[in-house]
């Protein structure tokens, strides 16, 4: 029996979701993206601070990328966050749950200049 007809005969790899349970994913799915176009919104308008974010983030924010909160913040582009991600040694691919302690406290008192 060959690679490809093994892979054939296995299983798929995860369990299919009931439609409930797809329909309760999306639902889920759609609550974060809506958490967290607001709070790019409040983060605009100063109303929240990034700082405190990184050290204490809410839940639906441990899966967002680092890279795309600080382009939330007024005055950090693109250029100044790769800038600033690359000074203390975090991926532009990086969570902000996967944060390192070291990396999250680099990142805050970076950020405090």
């Amino acid at each position: 029996m060959s690679l490809g007809q093994q892979t054939l005969q296995k299983g798929p790899a995860t369990p299919e979701r009931s439609f409930n349970q797809r329909m309760d994913a999306l639902a889920r799915a759609n609550e974060i993206r809506s958490q967290r176009a607001q709070l790019k919104r409040d983060l605009k308008a100063g109303r929240h601070s990034i700082q405190q974010l990184l050290l204490d983030p809410p839940e639906f924010l441990e899966t967002a990328k680092v890279f795309d909160m600080l382009l939330a913040v007024p005055k950090y582009g693109r250029v100044k966050v790769n800038k600033i991600l690359t000074h203390c040694r975090i991926s532009p691919s990086k969570t902000i749950g996967g944060l390192s302690e070291r990396q999250r406290a680099e990142l805050v008192s970076l950020l405090h200049r």
